[in-house]
C-alpha cells in the first residue's frame, strides 16, 4: 500500500498549486512554526526540509535562521519545486529523493520533515538518511491515525462509498505513519537517540464544507480517478457529514491531530 501511495501523489503542476493555495494556508501553515520551533532550528542553522512540497517548512525555516543560516527544500516532485521556487525564490530547491539523499554525512545542522512521511515507499531507509544527513536534530511531523481525525474520518467514509476501496486508500494514505509507538521505534531504529515526542491538536480550516471537500480531493490523485458524477456526490455526501464542523458563517474548522517526533543523530 505505501509503494501505491508514493507513486500515487506524482502530482501535476495543477495539483501542486492547489497544494500551495488550499493546503498551506487551510492547514500546513499553522504547523509549520511549531516543527520549526520542535526541531530547535536557530538564526544561523544550515537546514534541510525533505519531501518539502511546496515549501512551507523550508520558508519558515528561512525566516528563522537568518542571514546567516541556509535552507535547501528537497522534493521527488518537479511540479512542487516550480510552484515552491516562484513563491520563495531566495530559498534553494532541489530535486531529490528522501530515500537517498544527495548530501554527505552531517551536512545539516537540522533536518525536518512535515506531513510527507506516509507517502514515502521506505520510511525507515528515509529515516535513516535523514539521521544520517544531520548534524544535531532531525523532526518528523505526521498526522495521527485517521481514528483520531473525526472530521476526516467522515470524510474518508464518503469517498468510500462513491469511489470504493481504491478512493478509500489514496484518502487513508495520509493517515499511515499516525501509530506513535510505531512512529517513536522507527525513529529508534533509525539511530536517533534522546527521542521525543509531543501530541498537539490543531485545526484545518476552509471557508466552507464544500470547499474542504473540493481541496481534499483536487490536491491528491483522487480527482483524476472519479468521473464528474462521483465527484458531485462526494462534493455533496462530504458537504453534508462536516457540516458539523462549519460556523455561523459557514467556514469549517475542523480538528486536526498530529504527532511531532525528534531525536539526535546517534
Amino acid at each position: 500500500m505505501a509503494d501505491t501511495a508514493a507513486e500515487g501523489f506524482q502530482i501535476t503542476r495543477e495539483q501542486a498549486e492547489v497544494y500551495e493555495e488550499r493546503f498551506v494556508p487551510g492547514i500546513f501553515a499553522e504547523w509549520a512554526p511549531r516543527l520549526v520551533a520542535f526541531a530547535g532550528i536557530a538564526p544561523g542553522d544550515r537546514v534541510l526540509d525533505v519531501a518539502c512540497g511546496t515549501g512551507i517548512v523550508a520558508r519558515t525555516a528561512a525566516d528563522a535562521v537568518g542571514p546567516d543560516g541556509a535552507v535547501t527544500g528537497l522534493d521527488l516532485n518537479p511540479a512542487m519545486l516550480e510552484v515552491a521556487a516562484r513563491v520563495r525564490p531566495d530559498v534553494t530547491w532541489r530535486q531529490g529523493d528522501a530515500q537517498a539523499l544527495p548530501w554527505a554525512d552531517d551536512t545539516a545542522d537540522v533536518v525536518t520533515c512535515q506531513m510527507a512521511l506516509m507517502f514515502l515507499p521506505d520510511r525507515p531507509r528515509a529515516i535513516a538518511e535523514m539521521a544520517r544527513v544531520a548534524r544535531r536534530r532531525v523532526a518528523v511531523l505526521v498526522p495521527a491515525s485517521l481514528a483520531d481525525q473525526p472530521a476526516y474520518a467522515a470524510l474518508t467514509g464518503v469517498v468510500a462509498d462513491h469511489a470504493g476501496e481504491e478512493g478509500a486508500a489514496l484518502m487513508a494514505a495520509y493517515w499511515s505513519c499516525g501509530d506513535l509507538p510505531w512512529l517513536l521505534n522507527l525513529a529508534a531504529r533509525a539511530g536517533l537517540t534522546e527521542v521525543e515526542s509531543r501530541t498537539v491538536s490543531g485545526t484545518a480550516r476552509f471557508p466552507s464544507a464544500e470547499a474542504m471537500v473540493e481541496t481534499e480531493v483536487e490536491g491528491s490523485p483522487l480527482v483524476d480517478r472519479i468521473d464528474e458524477t462521483t465527484y458531485a456526490r462526494i462534493r455533496q455526501d462530504g458537504a453534508r457529514a462536516l457540516a458539523t464542523y462549519a460556523g455561523p458563517d459557514g467556514a469549517v474548522a475542523a480538528p486536526l491531530v498530529c504527532h511531532l517526533v525528534a531525536g539526535s543523530p546517534g
